[in-house]
């Protein structure tokens, strides 16, 4: 991209209107989230043809590796902070440097994740309790999936720095390519072609890991060429073990945090299961449709986070509270707009996945219904969390999601659905209290300001000085 362009765009994140600022950043990451929920959609498409013991093998996989691949992921966290506050701050030098350490930390820690999965995969299989006419399906998808997170976890990286200096709309290209490989590829691995054997289940990995390698390799041709923000060399890649314990020590709540999470989920799906397959299908759909209506969050808090940590950055601290602000305050406005939407549409919404139940129609539309006036909740949260995780704040993100999680929404499920008489009903009360709660926590935490004193681009002089000789002896500078 000219020069003239990106100069344009930092005074736009710098010093233009916040409103469009946001817009600018947050429309490309919402499309680019809403393209990539199309890899579970047409493994799930393909896999469906195989019938249910595929479909369960799929099934069954995806939370272990979201939980692995969630444990690399906040040194993704960590390089876009550093990177989005060296960007305001004007030290390009650094942006290059971080990206490339944060390349290779990263590379090394998803070999080891990687690496322990494979190995590891039968015996979570067997702790699961896999029934055996899913147990060959389940572990083969899996071992694949755990070759390829090396490919995942890098690509994440690269979506994440590129935000972080305010470039959205590559890997949102990107995406689109990808995704649309991957429909082409699922039925040719899946089911064979000519010279290429039927691969059943364990095809649709194989599909996955290809399109994730090609956009992976097409992150980092991008940051060797260098036109996009960030310009990286092989000679950057050498260790400079004082920002590598930085950025681990940064990233490690991140992984935490976003692990708490995936954990979560799982715990809550077991308690699920105990109501019987009905109420497993009602929360199957109620989470599926809350996953896709928080996309529009999710795009406006990745966009609060460059926002916020360039402005810290670049030392406007008054105008990154404001960016703040106005993204929770809009992402509580949209997720309200839907919320009540979906209450008055909620047996048509359920009804569109399951349309021959009339019990699940019934019991998923009184999920909807009971969570989904406090959607709003879920924006001010999310763009509040990505305000302190772009000051540097990971400690108070990951405090934030093991207390929504594992004192607060778990225990009330529990309590409300086992002890009293809103038995099944319990769990869904869970969600709107909790969402409630941590929005109110969330803000007057904020309010507070503890979080506006750190600016991670002036801590540690010393490790920085030691970095940019590191630098200097590279000849990068």
């Amino acid at each position: 991209m000219p020069k003239a362009k990106d100069q344009t765009r930092q005074k736009l994140f710098l010093e233009g209107p916040i409103g469009k600022a946001l817009f600018t950043l947050a429309v490309p990451v919402i499309l680019g989230q809403i393209l990539q929920t199309g890899y579970n959609l047409t493994d799930a498409f393909w896999v469906g043809r195989l019938g249910a013991s595929a479909v369960a093998a799929v099934s069954v996989s995806f939370p272990v590796t979201f939980l692995v691949i969630a444990l690399g992921s906040g040194m993704a966290m960590a390089g876009a902070t550093l990177t989005a506050q060296y960007m305001g701050a004007g030290r390009q030098d650094m942006v290059n440097h971080v990206a490339a350490q944060t390349m290779l930390l990263m590379t090394g820690i998803s070999m080891v994740l990687g690496i322990t999965g494979y190995l590891l995969a039968p015996h979570l299989l067997t702790l699961l309790g896999v029934e055996p006419e899913v147990h060959a399906g389940a572990l083969s998808f899996m071992r694949v999936s755990f070759i390829g997170i090396i490919f995942v976890v890098i690509y994440a990286m690269f979506q994440a720095l590129m935000r972080g200096v305010g470039q959205v709309r590559v890997p949102l290209f990107i995406v689109a390519g990808t995704v649309l490989l991957n429909f082409l590829l699922d039925p040719l691995f899946i089911f064979g072609w000519g010279p290429i054997p039927a691969q059943g289940v364990r095809g649709a990995a194989i599909a996955t890991m290809v399109t994730q390698m090609l956009a992976a390799a097409i992150g980092i041709t991008i940051f060797l060429r260098g036109r996009h923000g960030i310009q990286l060399s092989w000679r950057g890649f050498r260790p400079d073990f004082p920002y590598v314990k930085r950025a681990f020590m940064l990233g490690f709540p991140g992984s935490v945090e976003l692990s708490t999470r995936g954990l979560g989920l799982m715990i809550m799906s077991f308690l699920v299961a105990s109501f019987g397959t009905h109420t497993i299908a009602a929360y199957g759909v109620g989470a599926n449709i809350l996953q896709f209506i928080t996309i529009p969050a999710m795009g406006m808090s990745m966009a609060v986070s460059t926002l916020v940590g360039q402005n810290i950055g670049a030392g406007n601290m008054h105008r990154a509270e404001r960016v703040a602000i106005l993204g929770a305050t809009a992402g509580f406005l949209i997720l309200s707009l839907v919320g009540v939407v979906a209450y008055f549409s909620a047996e048509h919404i359920v009804a569109f996945f399951v349309p021959t139940d009339p019990y699940v129609i019934s019991h998923g539309a009184e999920f909807i219904r009971t969570m989904c006036l406090a959607w709003g909740c879920i924006g001010v949260q999310l763009c509040i969390v990505a305000a302190f995780r772009a000051s540097g704040n990971m400690l108070t993100a990951m405090v934030l999601a093991l207390v929504a999680q594992w004192m607060i929404q778990f225990p009330l499920a529990y309590v409300l659905s086992k002890h009293t008489t809103l038995q099944a009903n319990g769990l869904w009360w869970a969600f709107p209290v909790t969402n409630v709660l941590i929005a109110i926590v969330s803000v007057c935490w904020f309010a507070q300001g503890g979080w506006k004193k750190t600016r991670l681009t002036e801590e540690d002089k010393e490790m920085v000085k030691v970095t940019d000789e590191t630098m200097a002896e590279e000849g990068l500078r």
